[in-house]
């Protein structure tokens, strides 16, 4: 039973009382990838049957992992990596349960969902103690970690929910891992591993800074996004901004899928930081939005340029070589993932910028589905999706600037209900590959939304040329 505190499931985000990223400044709640302000948006939003919310959320109640009905099957180790008995895929579609039963509830109000999602987070805290494996347990700790507190931010609430027993969870086994892989990259040398890679952990250490209140931790992952040595950092994800404004994705010479998990993850860490009061998304002259846009429009089938990049491989005081992405991979226009909401809205609604490429890739993969939409293989589990639902929002007039770091308490989500809602068809799923391994369609409405007849299909913004930096480990 949910317990009406005042501090329940549906109450308070934490107002924050000084400026945006000050050092003594309380941590929102919650405050991850979704605000109060955009949980309220969601089910008033589907209460009305408004266009494209309807549809994704159809999406969501049609996911199998979105039933109360879910039960969890927690496991004490949890290994991932060649070599192990690996078990991971089990986590990964617990954890996808959760997140999912918990958004339906606050979308419905339906408290079978808050319940079932509270019973797959507390199985969890309680059983499992380490990540095993190969380096892939890296990528566990990275995906999984900011996943399950993703998940556990929206019942943090619940009169059941162990709260201190899951930020533990997160303290103990999966923020080790990914702070000590962005500080020693598996013993190997820092350009080793693709942006990805990088990108898995700081969402992790943001996460867990976030959701266990502790703003050191926190300020961590902001500042290996900066500054950090590894490829993941923007300015070694992003080494080239061209004249056009397009910001080359170095992990473009590698291949697709991997480009678009690494897209998808830094989106999420700009978006976790942005509902803190700390602007990612606009840092470096909005070095992200170049560099979306650049995949974005390369993905749609678009020819985009690339710089020849030759970096280090192998361990530290070990084997060691060098390898060379000379020009860009080939690409898959079907292959999507569900990412693309989530920024296209943050740039042209919060923000009032074009990103015709952006939008025209989220009108593409609209509504967005999330894990079990994608395939069964864990790629199809990385992003935890319902953009379409939960990142659409109306247009700010001359809203260009910082994010807003104090968000109005609402009353409690718990009584709505979802009436007059219409479940609508939705896009069949696009199989989707374990990519971090190792070794609603309404263009009309997206389009009059980004001015994408404006701008012909380019930039007319953002034209700024950078410095050309050809070793992302620099």
């Amino acid at each position: 039973m949910l317990k009406a505190t005042g501090i329940g499931i549906g109450i308070g985000a934490t107002a924050l009382a000084t400026p945006a990223g000050a050092a003594d400044a309380p941590l929102a709640h919650p405050g991850l990838l979704h605000t109060r302000a955009d949980l309220d948006r969601m089910a008033a939003k589907v209460k009305a049957g408004a266009r494209p919310y309807a549809a994704g959320f159809a999406k969501l109640t049609a996911n199998r992992h979105a039933q109360s009905g879910w039960r969890p099957n927690p496991q004490a180790v949890v290994y991932r990596g060649s070599g192990t008995p690996q078990n991971y895929a089990t986590l990964y579609n617990d954890i996808h349960a959760a997140y999912q039963n918990a958004l339906r509830y606050h979308v419905s109000g339906e408290e079978a969902h808050a319940d079932t999602a509270v019973a797959i987070l507390n199985a969890w805290s309680g059983r499992l103690t380490r990540l095993e494996g190969s380096a892939d347990r890296f990528l566990a700790a990275g995906l999984y970690g900011y996943q399950f507190a993703n998940a556990a931010e929206l019942v943090r609430g619940h009169g059941d929910f162990d709260l201190g027993r899951a930020r533990e969870l997160m303290r103990n086994v999966f923020h080790p891992l990914s702070d000590d892989f962005l500080t020693r990259h598996n013993g190997a040398v820092v350009t080793n591993y693709w942006p990805n890679w990088d990108l898995t952990a700081i969402a992790c250490v943001l996460a867990t800074g976030i959701f266990c209140d502790d703003r050191a931790v926190v300020e961590r992952a902001v500042e290996y996004f900066k500054h950090g040595d590894g490829m993941g950092s923007v300015r070694n994800a992003i080494p080239v901004v061209h004249e056009d404004g397009l910001g080359e994705w170095v992990e473009a010479g590698r291949d697709q899928g991997h480009a678009l998990l690494g897209v998808g993850l830094m989106g999420t860490v700009c978006e976790m930081a942005w509902n803190q009061g700390i602007d990612l998304y606009g840092y470096d002259d909005s070095r992200f939005l170049k560099g979306a846009q650049y995949v974005a429009k390369w993905s749609l089938g678009g020819d985009v340029p690339y710089t020849a990049n030759t970096r280090k491989k192998g361990a530290i005081g070990g084997w060691s070589g060098s390898e060379t992405a000379s020009g860009v991979a080939g690409v898959d226009p079907g292959m999507t993932r569900p990412i693309w909401a989530m920024i296209a809205n943050h740039y042209t609604k919060r923000r009032g910028l074009a990103a015709s490429y952006l939008t025209r890739a989220a009108a593409k993969a609209a509504p967005e589905g999330g894990g079990g939409d994608y395939g069964p293989n864990s790629g199809g589990f990385d992003q935890l999706g319902f953009g379409t639902l939960a990142f659409t929002r109306d247009r700010v007039e001359g809203a260009v600037g910082g994010p807003s770091p104090s968000p109005t308490p609402s009353p409690s989500v718990g009584s709505r209900r979802a009436e007059g809602v219409r479940p609508q068809a939705s896009a069949s799923p696009v199989a989707g590959d374990d990519l971090a391994a190792t070794g609603s369609g309404d263009v009309a409405g997206w389009a009059a939304a980004a001015g994408i007849g404006a701008v012909a299909g380019g930039l007319l913004l953002l034209r700024r040329r950078d410095q050309v930096r050809r070793n992302p480990g620099e």
